[in-house]
């Protein structure tokens, strides 16, 4: 799928959710999605035709409601982008989008052994917020429950599995992430909100999970950091206390004692990675309003081994 560069920054940020065609054959269980009984050589047309004749109410559910299907096929080349492309079209009333927004709000603490619609459902949300930002049409206490419900998320996601050549993408981090942006480039969401997404990603980068990021998650829970900095939300002063915080060893004494801790090691290897990203892309901006990010990343990783 493609996505557009954000001109802001100095750099495009590559959002990570291809995933491959799966055996060109028709689902023959649904799973709730309303499209799984249609030809796929006709769904790929569709696609290939830009989605240019489904871009009604009616059809931006169709395609939501295939974003927990087991098949990345109809998941993520049919639901997501046929979802994006009628909500870019902006043919999407706005009485859908507020009932979509319920319904992938709420899919994100269902219980999802396959760990499918979660990710998934926030991608999908993640596009409906953009339109919020692109045309407002939301109330400020909608954005508030939006920001509250995508920073639980994103804060809780313990499932880091990513991609798989069989099942496609999960990446459950880097879609609350993608929401976590779309929020974050919103002027409308007040700071109060971007706080608790700015908790978010410091509570998903510090977690002691063991699992050490590979697929690109730091730099996409970077993005939504970045934009509340252009927005200049916060003081330098703390964005300063809060890259202190990130290179804080505790519970470790120190963190020469994260070399003998597998789970102490796979922290260390997220927090430089985070740093890393924030601190080349911070640098290289022209924007002012980056230089506290660059100061602080590049402070944290002095003072991380």
């Amino acid at each position: 799928m493609k996505h557009a560069c954000l001109p802001a920054l100095a750099f495009c940020f590559l959002m990570g959710c291809t995933s491959s065609l799966a055996n060109g054959q028709t689902a023959i269980e649904d799973f709730g999605c309303a499209l799984a009984t249609t030809d796929s050589e006709v769904l790929e047309q569709s696609r290939e035709n830009g989605f240019a004749s489904q871009q009604t109410d009616s059809d931006a559910r169709d395609f939501a409601s295939c974003l927990g299907h087991p098949d990345p096929f109809l998941r993520d080349k049919i639901g997501y982008e046929g979802l994006t492309a009628a909500l870019r079209a902006g043919g999407v009333s706005e009485g859908t989008r507020r009932d979509l927004i319920a319904e992938l709000s709420g899919n994100l603490s269902a219980n999802d052994d396959d760990g499918i619609l979660a990710p998934f459902s926030a991608l999908g949300l993640s596009e409906l917020a953009r339109t919020d930002r692109v045309e407002p049409f939301l109330t400020a206490e909608e954005r508030v429950e939006i920001a509250k419900t995508t920073a639980a998320y994103l804060a809780g996601v313990s499932d880091y599995r990513a991609f798989s050549d069989e099942e496609g993408w999960r990446h459950g981090v880097a879609h609350a992430a993608d929401v976590a942006m779309q929020l974050a480039l919103n002027p409308n969401i007040e700071t109060s909100s971007l706080e608790g997404l700015k908790q978010a990603v410091t509570d998903q980068i510090t977690t002691r999970s063991g699992y050490a990021f590979r697929h690109g998650e730091p730099e996409r829970l970077a993005r939504p950091i970045y934009f509340m900095a252009t927005r200049e939300a916060f003081e330098p002063e703390v964005w300063a206390a809060w890259f202190e915080r990130l290179a804080d060893p505790a519970p470790l004494s120190n963190w020469g004692d994260a070399f003998l801790s597998e789970v102490e090691l796979a922290r260390l290897h997220n927090l430089k990675a985070f740093a890393r990203v924030l601190y080349i892309n911070a640098s290289l901006s022209e924007n002012e309003a980056l230089q506290p990010i660059a100061d602080g990343a590049l402070n944290m990783l002095k003072a991380l081994p």
